[in-house]
């Protein structure tokens, strides 16, 4: 039931302060990424975190006594998996290895346009002209970062690699959209980690080396990413996305590279060089002008 501001202002307040959570938590593990990459390869990474927030997400299920979702959510649930918990945690571990953690977050940030190019095919939704026009842009602000690379902590590979991880988002959210129609928050956030879990299953050996190597500190990194970027917010924004339009939702991640930025400079004492900030501008301006029809259609 709708509180008396929601129906006065046309707020969804619970879906802003879901929002609002996922946001600063994803931008947190970009810097929590960076840190622990130091001593995890990138797939024993996505495995631990992943098994971490399974632990976590399934304990809160047996408790709630959350039932198996239903049949109709399993494809959109393992397309999450996949895609989302998976490819894009390992590509983005990989990605970070090879670029400061405020690049990474600017490149990522072009998956809003790939997901709305995937639901214009897809979904049969069309891919007009700002869209077009975003997804130039969008390109020629990574190239932008990809030169910066002669001057800075940035490389063609990492950039390909965020770039990766961009698709990786835009297919697990164009598959967990529909799967909301049938299942809860909590049931798509839960099985989907733990199919992004079992796909991730190949770096288990890499893992177990991982852990006996690494100092506590990495391995407390892991443990938080888990937790919290991944358990927690995976849950908030599946939470937000049940109760807004994945177009609308998807527009408030542009304000992920900023915190991301802040975070790098205060516990990394990195900062993308200008150059990268140049072309990180730029790929969320092509994803803000192919939204333009969108949002206006809203």
């Amino acid at each position: 039931m709708s509180t008396r501001t929601e129906v006065e202002t046309g707020v969804d307040v619970k879906a802003v302060a879901a929002i609002a959570v996922t946001l600063v938590l994803w931008a947190s593990a970009f810097v929590g990424i960076r840190f622990a990459g130091a001593h995890y390869e990138p797939g024993s990474l996505a495995l631990g975190r992943l098994l971490v927030g399974a632990l976590a997400l399934g304990a809160i299920a047996v408790v709630k006594r959350t039932p198996l979702p239903p049949r109709k959510a399993w494809p959109g649930i393992a397309g999450a998996g996949v895609f989302w918990f998976g490819l894009y945690m390992v590509a983005l571990n990989w990605g970070e290895r090879y670029t400061d953690a405020g690049t990474a977050s600017l490149l990522v940030g072009i998956g809003p346009v790939f997901a709305a190019i995937l639901a214009g095919i897809v979904l049969k939704e069309g891919l007009p002209l700002p869209l077009v026009i975003g997804l130039v842009v969008a390109f020629g602000g990574a190239a932008i970062v990809g030169l910066s690379s002669q001057h800075g902590s940035s490389s063609a590979l990492g950039v390909a690699l965020c770039l990766l991880a961009a698709a990786g988002y835009a297919v697990g959210v164009v598959s967990q959209k529909p799967a909301l129609n049938h299942a809860t928050a909590l049931q798509a956030t839960t099985f989907g980690c733990v199919v992004g879990a079992v796909a991730c299953l190949p770096f288990s050996g890499q893992l177990i080396h991982d852990v006996a190597t690494a100092p506590a500190s990495a391995t407390w990194s892991v443990v938080y990413l888990g937790l919290l970027p991944t358990a927690l917010a995976f849950y908030t924004w599946a939470y937000a996305l049940s109760r807004t339009p994945a177009g609308k939702l998807g527009v408030t991640t542009y304000v992920v590279p900023v915190i991301v930025i802040a975070l790098s400079w205060l516990f990394l004492d990195e900062v993308p060089t200008l150059l990268a900030i140049l072309g990180g501008a730029l790929c969320l301006a092509g994803v803000g002008v192919s939204r333009t029809k969108k949002r206006r259609a809203q």
